[in-house]
């Protein structure tokens, strides 16, 4: 794992998984980077001024959201090998709250203060430990959970397995669909 600042490339394969694309980094470029959970990097070069989130994929590897907010766009088809000049960021970029947790918050205005205190790395923590569910139930409890938790000081969801994929749409089991 890179310790350093310094500037570094990674390559990965574009892929799509459930008609969502992503770019699949080999192991070599995710051995680069500082953590097996999230990393977020600054783009360089012909995509310089963009900071990502680049996601674990539950297999000690990492791909990057092709179709995310804070992603550029990346032209590539699928198979296509795609390389990009990146450094680890300094911030974290602010991460979008789904519709039902910010509800939840608005409604909890005690921890207007508490939420906002929050590093934006730790709020992207509650959101995905929050969506990393394909149950509605399942979901609204953790909704429930994290207001409650939130009230009780805590600044990051317990026992959550950051190196795992979160993202419900193209993992299972935690791991990012082959």
């Amino acid at each position: 794992m890179a310790a350093s600042k310094e500037p570094f490339e990674i390559r990965g394969t574009v892929d799509v998984i459930n008609g969502h694309r992503i770019l699949r980094l080999e192991q070599e470029s995710s051995d680069f980077l500082s953590s097996r959970g999230q990393v977020a990097v600054d783009l360089l070069g012909d995509f310089a001024g963009h900071t990502v989130v680049i996601d674990p994929d539950g297999r000690r590897g990492h791909w990057l959201d092709l179709e995310s907010a804070q992603a550029p766009v990346i032209d590539g088809e699928v198979g296509q090998q795609i390389q990009l000049s990146v450094q680890p960021s300094t911030s974290w970029p602010e991460t979008t709250v789904p519709t039902d947790l910010a509800e939840a918050l608005d409604q909890a205005s005690d921890l207007d203060e508490n939420w906002v205190s929050l590093t934006p790395m730790a709020r992207w923590e509650w959101v995905r430990w929050v969506g990393a569910t394909k149950n509605p139930d399942t979901r609204q409890r953790r909704v429930e959970v994290s207001i409650s938790k939130l009230r009780d000081g805590k600044r990051r969801p317990c026992c959550f397995d950051l190196s795992s994929c979160t993202n419900p749409e193209l993992a299972k089991g935690g791991k990012l669909a082959e």
